[in-house]
């Protein structure tokens, strides 16, 4: 018996040290990174997926603007409100009409007491001027006051609350020797632009300058004259401002800012405005969709939050406005980064193996 298993011993020394020994190792290493690769991606698609699991999201009709517009700016009973040049269509409410210094806005007539929330404006923009001979703009409003004209955007200015604007003028351009002086190539602007702002009800937007003393960030955003449907999503989660932009007929939404330690009080009124002057364009606004979020948060976060939040303000505003703006990589792109540069080596090291284990039979060959 000892015999016999000592001539098995033998055999499969002998097999290990065959040239086909490698292969069988090639075969094995490439199985094992292969599983590796799988399991690292569904654990990877299971730790991404938390958040999703942890969030749900309800539509909230009561604050939300869609077809077929019933009774806005005819009925009391709506809860929505035009002002100005605004005027209800089948297909949209138009904001202003393709015709100079016209103004007009839509408000809720309900605040809004959500702590986390995601709106999702669909708009158009389109006019009969070429680039750069076309405006101002349209704006989309979570703010304490509604249904005051004014300068920014067909809203009030010294505003209270959050403003996304889409700036489709580049007011800055007319003294272009300021701004090549004031701004480097990589941080000038191409417009149109979306930026956000948030408004103590003391702080002013510069026109002039296109709102870029005081904006929190933004994204260049080709939105004019296109066949396809232009979406803006605003996200409001965990004091975190999320807006995002779907503007290339991709049906694929795109990062346009992400900062945390925004802090919007209950209670304000969401709206959309818009503006011409000397230059004009149709601002359509198709619909309006508020979404409930509800998120789990730990003890110490809803301690946390459990203060009551009575004027908007952003975290370490100075230095973010001292930040220049990049485009910053995500979580999910350092990951996946990181995980295909280790894969990208172990496959290098495989390789290397192969291309030594064929050298090496073709030595042994040459002795035969």
């Amino acid at each position: 018996m000892a015999a016999t298993m000592t001539g098995k011993e033998s055999a499969s020394e002998r097999g290990c040290k065959s040239p086909l020994a490698w292969s069988c190792y090639l075969k094995m290493s490439l199985r094992r990174c292969f599983s590796l690769l799988l399991l690292l991606l569904v654990c990877s698609s299971r730790c991404w997926g938390d958040d999703d699991h942890e969030m749900e999201e309800f539509l909230k009709r009561e604050h939300s603007l869609t077809k077929p517009y019933q009774g806005v700016g005819s009925s009391s009973s709506s809860h929505w409100e035009l002002m100005g040049d605004a005027m209800v269509t089948t297909d949209q409410v138009r904001l202003t009409p393709d015709m100079q210094s016209k103004q007009g806005a839509v408000w809720s007539r309900i605040p809004c007491h959500l702590r986390d929330w995601e709106l999702q404006v669909h708009f158009k923009i389109h006019g009969q001027g070429k680039k750069n001979l076309n405006g101002d703009g349209l704006a989309v409003w979570y703010t304490k006051e509604r249904m005051q004209t004014g300068p920014v955007f067909g809203n009030k200015d010294n505003f209270t609350g959050l403003g996304v604007f889409v700036d489709t003028y580049p007011n800055e351009e007319k003294h272009l020797e300021a701004q090549k002086r004031r701004y480097t190539p990589r941080t000038q602007r191409i417009f149109p632009y979306i930026l956000a702002m948030v408004g103590n009800g003391s702080v002013s937007y510069d026109h002039e300058r296109d709102g870029r003393p005081t904006e929190l960030g933004g994204c260049t955003a080709v939105v004019r004259n296109l066949n396809h449907d232009t979406f803006l999503f605003v996200r409001y989660v965990r004091r975190r401002l999320t807006i995002m932009i779907d503007v290339d007929g991709q049906h694929e939404w795109r990062d346009c800012l992400d900062i945390p330690g925004v802090r919007l009080p209950l209670g304000y009124y969401f709206g959309a405005s818009a503006i011409t002057g000397d230059l004009s364009d149709n601002h359509d606004l198709i619909s309006m969709k508020l979404y409930q979020l509800t998120v789990l948060r730990g003890k110490e976060e809803e301690e946390e939050e459990e203060e009551e939040i009575t004027v908007p303000s952003v975290d370490n505003l100075e230095l973010l406005r001292e930040e220049p703006t990049e485009t910053r990589m995500s979580g999910v792109a350092i990951f996946f980064t990181v995980l295909f540069s280790l894969l990208g080596c172990i496959l290098l090291v495989v390789i290397g193996l192969a291309v030594y284990s064929h050298w090496n039979e073709n030595s042994r060959k040459r002795f035969y």
